[in-house]
Order: C-alpha cells, then sequence, then structure tokens
C-alpha cells in the first residue's frame, strides 16, 4: 500500500520555488549541485519512490532540499544542511512532523553513512542522487565543477568517491531499486574503476607533476 504524507500540491511547489530561487541566485557557487542536480535527482527520485511504494511526496521534497548543506558550508554533510533544511520547509508550509520526516529521509540517503536497510523513502532518494554519481557523463562533464564547488584536490575526491562507494558496491546495495541495479550497474562499475585508477595513477610522481604544471 502506497504511504501519502499530508502535503499539499501548494506546499511542494512552495519548496520548490524556494530552492530553485536559493539555487539560481547561488549558481556561481553551486557548480555541482545546483539546480540541474537538484531536478535530476528529485525527477529519478519521484520515479523511484512511485515503484517502491513509498511516500512520493515526501521523496520528492526530499529530493529538493538533500543538498541545501552545499549553501551552509562546502564539502559538507547532509547534517550540516539540517537547519537551513528546517527553514525552507516551515516556511512553505510544511507541518513539523513532516519536516522531521523529510530532515530523516535525507540524513539516511547519504552516500558516505546508508547501510542496506534504510528506509524506502531514503532508498528512493538515494538511488537518484547514486545514479548522478554513476553517470556516465558527470567525470567528464561535472567533476572538475565538483572540485571548484567544494575546494578540494582530485586526489581528495578520488578517495571519496573509492572510499564512500566500493563498499556500497561490493556488498551489493550500491542501489536498491532492483530494475536501477540492472539497468545502471555497469555504469557504476566503470565509474568505480575509472575512479580507482585515478587513486592508482595519483602515485606516480610523473602524474603529480603534471597535474601541477596544469593546474
Amino acid at each position: 500500500m502506497r504511504v501519502r504524507s499530508a502535503l499539499s500540491t501548494n506546499v511542494m511547489t512552495d519548496v520548490e520555488r524556494r530552492v530553485w530561487e536559493l539555487c539560481t541566485r547561488l549558481a556561481p557557487r553551486l557548480q555541482f549541485h545546483g539546480w540541474h542536480h537538484v531536478s535530476f535527482v528529485r525527477d529519478k527520485a519521484v520515479h523511484f519512490a512511485e515503484r517502491n511504494g513509498s511516500a512520493v511526496d515526501v521523496v520528492h521534497v526530499a529530493a529538493l532540499v538533500h543538498d541545501v548543506n552545499y549553501v551552509v558550508r562546502r564539502n559538507s554533510s547532509a547534517a550540516e544542511g539540517s537547519g537551513l533544511r528546517r527553514e525552507i520547509l516551515t516556511e512553505a508550509g510544511v507541518d513539523l512532523d513532516t519536516v522531521e520526516w523529510i530532515d530523516r529521509v535525507v540524513d539516511e540517503a547519504e552516500m558516505r553513512t546508508r547501510h542496506r536497510d534504510i528506509t524506502l523513502e531514503a532508498q528512493a532518494l538515494s538511488d537518484a542522487d547514486t545514479l548522478f554519481k554513476a553517470l556516465p557523463v558527470t567525470p567528464v562533464v561535472l567533476a572538475h565543477k565538483y572540485l571548484l564547488e567544494n575546494g578540494i584536490t582530485l586526489q581528495e575526491l578520488a578517495h571519496k568517491i573509492v572510499g564512500e562507494q566500493q563498499g556500497k558496491q561490493d556488498e551489493g546495495y550500491y542501489f536498491y531499486d532492483p530494475e536501477a541495479a540492472a539497468t545502471y550497474t555497469r555504469w557504476a562499475t566503470a565509474n568505480l574503476e575509472l575512479w580507482q585508477c585515478i587513486v592508482e595513477s595519483l602515485d606516480d610522481p610523473c602524474v603529480t607533476d603534471l597535474l601541477a604544471a596544469v593546474s
């Protein structure tokens, strides 16, 4: 049976407007986690929620606010965006219980800390966000934007990706949705192999010198 929360269409539209305005105003800062990322994750998360029977409206809104921590502080965790997330939701008219629910979903879905047994809502959000990371175009078109946005090095990003994601892949819950796993695991595998190769290449002093010369 599909779960429903008390979120009205007007409230959801207001949350979307607030997040879009925030992303638009801060677009030069949010080169990776801007509206292009938020809208992709929102669309895919709703799709996965419709398939797994979770609360679609909660997943929809959670996807809209899942990365506001990057407005609060560069290279931060989802939990660091809790205050701003709650402010956006409350001002848009989301009731307190649902605010708490959405905040928990966002924290549960975070790549670094998620586990096999997170809630269905968190699974839908996680699969959408994970898919964005696994897209073949992401390391080509967007990885350098992540470095600029978060003020980290290529080495730090490579170790972060492999360290946070490889274990989930090895243990069989990189994607929770079976159809997503069947469709996108090949992309995820190729992406993780690429980043593992980057980690290994950065041990070569000649590669380090090359990167220093072109940076």
